[in-house]
């Protein structure tokens, strides 16, 4: 199964995914999508042999645009991997229940607009709240609203602060997210 990732930062996901599938014989990332040209996650994808396309917010918004590219590529899964533009209906509804996004919170805590990357963890900090994790979910037109696939919990000590929150959650996602996708292409 080729696998599109989509991502918009850095892309510690992104290559993270990529070397988990690198020997696999279930799937593999095909391509990597960006947002934003000047993203880390488009040079992780060079350094790693896999191919990457810049697609504007505006050009996400047109089909001719990204579903030739993903018939190009052969693409039977996405994976949002810190992807910030709302996607698209015409796209979810191309890849449905086939598209899948990882969220660095415990949903429905902490997510929907404006809640993203360090964002997330200040709010849960605010919150005084004394666990956090990441959540994996089926994509839809509502922002965090898809049905959940898989989370994973980590305990938070009061002194933590929003850094320590975003580390911690972080080790999570390094650990578990490629195993979930894996286990979700095998269930196809």
């Amino acid at each position: 199964m080729n696998i599109a990732v989509f991502a918009s930062g850095s892309g510690s996901n992104c290559e993270n995914l990529i070397r988990h599938f690198a020997d696999s014989d279930v799937a593999r990332v095909a391509v990597v999508v960006s947002n934003k040209p000047d993203a880390y996650v488009l040079e992780r994808a060079r350094k790693l042999g896999v191919p990457s396309v810049v697609v504007t917010k505006a050009e996400l918004q047109q089909p001719e645009v990204v579903m030739p590219l993903m018939q190009q590529y052969g693409i039977g899964f996405v994976v949002l991997a810190g992807f910030l533009p709302l996607v698209p209906d015409y796209l979810v509804d191309a890849f449905p229940r086939r598209m899948v996004n990882i969220h660095p919170s415990l949903l429905p805590k902490f997510g929907g607009k404006g809640m993203w990357g360090h964002h997330v963890h200040e709010a849960v900090k605010a919150a005084g709240e004394t666990e956090t994790g990441m959540t994996v979910h089926y994509v839809t037109s509502q922002c965090d609203g898809g049905d959940i696939i898989a989370q994973f919990h980590v305990a938070l000590d009061p002194s933590d602060t929003a850094d320590d929150i975003a580390a911690k959650e972080h080790v999570l996602e390094m650990e578990h997210f490629p195993h979930v996708v894996e286990q979700l292409i095998r269930d196809l």
